[in-house]
Formats: structure tokens, C-alpha cells, sequence
């Protein structure tokens, strides 16, 4: 108890002297459905072994607020590790061989073989600030070549939480609608499959990885109900991640999908369906 304290009275301190959050909102805690400060945050977010963060991938504003979270929590005490979900095993050697080189590399997201699927304007003030640091960057998805396999050949799927028809009934209705109910429902199973693969390979790496552990991930993978939690659990976790979901003012964000919301100004949409339709009818 009185390490807690310690603790707490520290990062309360420390957090007198951090810059203030890049974005406004509201942040709420879900458990109790108060509002709370971006310092109250802070303190809560510092005590967990494993915190996830659900992002909006072309969401610049939740980018912001992932690299303010990483900092202000590495002030406040050790930091054990970082795991991205846009970076994949084959690409760790690069990420290590980055992270212990004497000065950086003229074009990093060529020698860390960035994918472009991942906005580096984005994502690349994340990597950079982690790189400063001592502890590990690490990959948190699957190769490519697991993908297709995953794909090709749906491997059963251990555990009594995440192979719920609830949850699998979630993931396939929000697979339906990232591609505008546009893929034939033949390919469904395969889709589900590598959802799910992806969500058990974060699952385990977050377990392996050191702590305290953030992982930065997909709202979807983040998600209490339905994504990395549950698989932490059917993994033998005796306690799940801690989950802070990033959300456009107007989402709905509920207690059984994460632990905190914090709402960020909604932004303009593009039309993905209108462009995806006129792939389609090529």
C-alpha cells in the first residue's frame, strides 16, 4: 500500500511539470461513468502491468495523444516496453538494429521497412520518441506469410471467450463493414480467422513483453468484448489489460468494450465505400 502511495504522489508531482495534452475532450472513466482530468488519467494508466490503447488509424489527433500518453507516463515511472501493431516479427531485427545503432539512420522508414498501408506522418513521432528510450520497441502482428496460411487454412481457435458467437458475430459484422458489404460471404470464416490470429499474436506478446506494457492497436483489436483482452484471458492472464479507447466525439464507446473513453473532435470521413464499389464493379 504504501509503494501505491508512493507512487501516486509522484506522478501527481511529476504531472505539475508535463505539457499539457495536445488534444481537448472529454475523458471518462467507464467503470464508475464520472468524468475525470487528463491527469487523473495518468495516475490510473501508471498502475496496470498492461494497458491497451485503441486507436482510429487516420486519426491524427489519437496519435497525439498515444506519444503524450507514452511520455508523460515514461516521466512518471519506468517505462518496460512498447508493441505496435503496425510492426510484424520480420521486421524486428531492423527495429532492434535501430534502436541500438550510435545515431540514427538518414531515412528511417525505409531502413525499418515501414509499411505504407501505416500513414508515417502519423506514426513516425511515435517511433522516433521510442527510439530515445531504453526500453524495446516491439512488433505486435503477424508476418505476411502467416496471413495467407491463416487465411488459406483456419486454424481452430483456443478458448472459451474469444470463440464465443457473440464475439464472433461482432468481428464479422465489423469485417462486413470495413468492406462496405461488399465480400462475399465465402470469404468470411477465412476473415474471421485472421482477426483472430492477429488478436491472439498481440495477446501473447503483450504477455511476453515487458512490463508495464503498452500496446498501441486498432479500436477493434483493443476492445474489451470482442479483441486482445479476451484472448489475454483465454490465455491464462488472471487479469486483463487495462483499455483506454481514443473516439471520435458522437462513437459509442461502452463499459464492456473498455475501462476509459476519451473523446477527441470528430473529423471528416472520406468516402472509402463510394471507392471500394467502383473496385468492385471493375
Amino acid at each position: 500500500m504504501r509503494g501505491i502511495l508512493l507512487f501516486a504522489v509522484l506522478l501527481l508531482g511529476g504531472c505539475q511539470h508535463v505539457a499539457p495534452p495536445p488534444v481537448t475532450g472529454e475523458i471518462r472513466d467507464l467503470r464508475s461513468g464520472t468524468l475525470i482530468t487528463p491527469h487523473e488519467l495518468l495516475t490510473r494508466l501508471g498502475k496496470p502491468a498492461r494497458v491497451i490503447v485503441g486507436e482510429q488509424h487516420d486519426n491524427a489527433d489519437h496519435h497525439a495523444v498515444q506519444l503524450w500518453l507514452l511520455q508523460t507516463l515514461g516521466e512518471a515511472r519506468p517505462q518496460g516496453s512498447l508493441l505496435l501493431e503496425m510492426l510484424t516479427p520480420d521486421q524486428q531485427s531492423r527495429v532492434d538494429d535501430v534502436h541500438h545503432s550510435p545515431k540514427p539512420p538518414v531515412d528511417l522508414p525505409v531502413e525499418l521497412a515501414w509499411q505504407d498501408g501505416w500513414d508515417w506522418k502519423l506514426y513516425g513521432p511515435i517511433v522516433r520518441f521510442a527510439f530515445t528510450q531504453p526500453y524495446p520497441l516491439l512488433a505486435a502482428n503477424l508476418d505476411n506469410i502467416d496471413i495467407r496460411a491463416f487465411y488459406r487454412d483456419p486454424p481452430v481457435l483456443k478458448g472459451d471467450r474469444s470463440n464465443a458467437e457473440l464475439v464472433k458475430n461482432e468481428l464479422a459484422g465489423q469485417i462486413n463493414d470495413s468492406h462496405c458489404g461488399l465480400l462475399p460471404q465465402s470469404q468470411m470464416p477465412a476473415m474471421l480467422a485472421v482477426q483472430q490470429q492477429r488478436d491472439r499474436r498481440m495477446a501473447s506478446r503483450l504477455m511476453a513483453a515487458p512490463a508495464p506494457a503498452l500496446l498501441f492497436a486498432g479500436a477493434f483489436h483493443a476492445r474489451k468484448d470482442v479483441g486482445v483482452p479476451l484472448h489475454v484471458l483465454d490465455l491464462g492472464a488472471r487479469e486483463a489489460p487495462t483499455v483506454l479507447m481514443l473516439a471520435e466525439q458522437g462513437s459509442e464507446v461502452t463499459a464492456a468494450m473498455a475501462d476509459y473513453v476519451w473523446f477527441t473532435p470528430a473529423t471528416p470521413k472520406p468516402d472509402y465505400c463510394a471507392e471500394m464499389r467502383k473496385q468492385f464493379s471493375q
